[in-house]
């Protein structure tokens, strides 16, 4: 079964401390450095990942989506808020797999654990990337190539068995 994370883009800027100081100066910087991190995130886990950025107080702005790297990134449009998209997405993927839903809003929180999804505060989103950062550090970092090689893993006596084989003339 699938999974999805739904993310609500600008609670979640406001909650971590990096993306908040980000937003300060520029908000848009916050969104790319938010979107880069749940893409480097999804690409570890395989998970589904959403998220869902509010236009409802921006004239003229919002109501489109794209993707990112995997990623499906969407600005609501003028006049709809992201708990409502959120509220919508949380109804059609839960028919397809586990959603989970990251946010603070309690109102919100409340609304999607009603309609079967699963809901994930910002610090235990944050906790969640950077564990997948690290077993992702571990499984790349885990040695030069060549440690993997057969040849590196043999005790002395075969190795020297096998060289006088591969040397032999016939």
């Amino acid at each position: 079964m699938d999974e999805y994370l739904i993310v609500d883009g600008y609670k979640i800027i406001h909650a971590w401390p990096e993306l908040e100081q980000l937003s300060g100066s520029s908000l848009e910087h916050a969104r790319t450095r938010l979107v880069d991190i749940l893409v480097n995130y999804a690409a570890l886990t395989g998970e589904h990942v959403v998220v869902v950025f509010d236009a409802h107080q921006v004239k003229h702005g919002g109501d489109r989506s794209e993707t990112v790297d995997g990623v499906q990134v969407i600005y609501t449009p003028e006049g709809e808020t992201a708990d409502a998209v959120i509220e919508k997405l949380v109804g059609e993927l839960s028919q397809r797999g586990t959603v989970y839903v990251a946010t603070y809003d309690w109102a919100e929180q409340r609304m999607i654990l009603g309609r079967g999804a699963y809901r994930i505060t910002p610090r235990e989103l944050w906790k969640k990337v950077q564990r997948t950062q690290e077993e992702g550090k571990k499984h790349y970092d885990s040695g030069r190539p060549a440690d993997a090689y057969l040849e590196n893993r043999l005790v002395d006596e075969v190795r020297i068995i096998f060289e006088r084989w591969r040397r032999r003339k016939d």
